[in-house]
């Protein structure tokens, strides 16, 4: 978080039976290495845990303490490296969540003490640590956990648009399929463009990009929810967008990048679509997980049906993503392969056919404006792939 606390360091979970079923989620805040020390070590003698150590406290405190509040049970600051910066951060966090927040000291100081309780902590330990002192506060934590925090949001779903050959509009589909569940659901809608080194989302929805998926990769510490919608641009529909660089842009996509923006991305929105055109080199990251979605976009041809076979061959493998066939601009009139040739080919019946009308996609080409504003059957039709993900459709439009 651009806000928040950095240099995390992840401690293993260790288990005490005491705390009952589940793990604790804590964090530990000192810019003291020794402090920190000694608090993740006698966190680690007593709890069922997983510990983040924080070296520094937060550079801002607008957005920290909402973050802190969400990913975390317990926060336990160190109030000898800046009392006043840690008293203000203890309030706020106390003022805007559920987490219990603890304190430590190396000073027993009454006043002191009385100043932290004011300010919401719920307790206040004095260095050294005691034996027991911390486990029986994390039972505490634990027991108002049980009692008053709501469940944790489950992940986003996330949908993949992939090609095995270039000129099939991949990002045509993409783009209003992304509009249409937008409007549809109703819900927090997320496009990315993973077009490098030049993408056609932020052109094709009329949409001028001031950031770019380059810059939120560019620092993969300060990647989380509160950064990454610092990069995002909004459509009128309610869609946000994480657009492709509008100039050449030289980055390398490596997979701990990908897969940490789209862990984030996951949490924060309901919906994650990635316009991933031909990029099959990213087929180690989340995107061809299991709980993936790929949408598989190809038009009726030799090379369409040769590359798209293989590709399936490889989707197929155990623990791989769910496979959606989408045959775009589809002609059953002028089609000269047989229906039943191509279903033996992809290997399985293709569920998506999205019908040829060219004048229609010249258009939104011309004038960044989407399909889906439009009454066609090529924006029923993608308007009912979009229905079929949703939880809660909105009513049908009179097209429909």
């Amino acid at each position: 978080m651009n806000s928040g606390p950095t240099n995390a360091r992840v401690m293993d979970i260790v288990e005490n039976p005491s705390l009952g079923a589940g793990v604790l989620s804590v964090a530990v805040i000192s810019p003291d290495p020794q402090r920190r020390n000694a608090a993740t070590t006698a966190l680690g003698e007593c709890l069922n845990s997983h510990i983040r150590e924080f070296s520094s406290y937060p550079s801002g405190l607008d957005e920290a303490p909402w973050t802190l509040n969400r990913d975390f049970d317990a926060v336990i600051v160190d109030l000898d490296s800046d009392p006043d910066r840690a008293l203000d951060l203890v309030k706020r966090i106390s003022t805007n969540g559920l987490a219990t927040v603890m304190v430590y000291s190396a000073k027993s100081d009454p006043d002191r003490m009385l100043k932290c309780l004011r300010a919401g902590a719920r307790e206040f330990f004095t260095l050294p640590f005691k034996p027991g002192v911390v486990v029986e506060a994390m039972v505490r934590a634990s027991s108002l956990r049980s009692a008053d925090r709501p469940a944790k949001k489950q992940d986003g779903k996330l949908l993949v648009f992939l090609t095995a050959k270039g000129g099939s509009g991949v990002t045509t589909l993409a783009c209003n399929f992304a509009v249409s569940l937008a409007q549809e659901s109703r819900q927090k809608t997320l496009l990315i463009d993973l077009g490098l080194p030049l993408g056609g989302v932020a052109l094709n929805l009329g949409i001028a990009a001031e950031h770019s998926i380059v810059d939120a990769l560019q620092d993969l510490e300060r990647l989380d929810a509160d950064f990454l919608a610092t990069m995002l641009e909004h459509h009128g529909s309610g869609l946000s967008v994480l657009a492709a660089p509008s100039e050449m842009a030289s980055v390398q996509l490596s997979d701990e990048a990908i897969n940490k923006l789209l862990e984030v991305a996951r949490q924060h929105f309901d919906y994650v679509i990635v316009d991933a055109g031909s990029k099959l080199d990213l087929q180690h990251t989340h995107l061809f997980d299991e709980s993936a979605t790929i949408f598989l976009v190809m038009q009726v041809g030799l090379a369409d049906l040769r590359n798209s076979n293989r590709l399936i061959s490889m989707l197929s493998a155990a623990g791989g993503p769910r496979v959606e066939i989408v045959i775009n601009r589809y002609d059953p009139q002028s089609q000269e392969i047989a229906e039943e040739h191509i279903t033996k080919a992809l290997t399985r019946p293709a569920r998506w056919k999205i019908p040829n009308d060219y004048a229609a996609v010249r258009r939104m080409q011309s004038t960044a404006t989407p399909l889906m504003q439009e009454a066609s059957e090529i924006s029923r039709a993608i308007r009912q792939m979009a229905q079929s993900f949703c939880a809660h459709p909105s009513a049908p439009d009179q097209d429909s």
